[in-house]
């Protein structure tokens, strides 16, 4: 299932050849959330604003502030 990450106004992260920040959403698959959380913090030490597991995320509510849209990540 897709595990969603967002970033704070200081977050800013080059992971696997993109960059990350305030204005984009990280995207990976895992398991659960406790596996998501575990990898948001693996690929971006504790500089994230919050995770989302699944139907948590409610893109037609949440995308729209974030204007570079999904970046997907392995």
């Amino acid at each position: 299932m897709n595990h969603y990450v967002t970033f704070g106004q200081g977050h800013a992260h080059r992971v696997q050849g993109e960059t990350l920040d305030c204005d984009t959403v990280a995207v990976y698959e895992v398991e659960s959330w406790e596996k998501g959380r575990e990898k948001a913090f693996g690929l971006f030490g504790d500089k994230f604003f919050t995770n989302y597991h699944g139907d948590a995320w409610n893109e037609e509510e949440m995308l729209p502030y974030f204007p570079r849209g999904y970046v997907y990540l392995k």
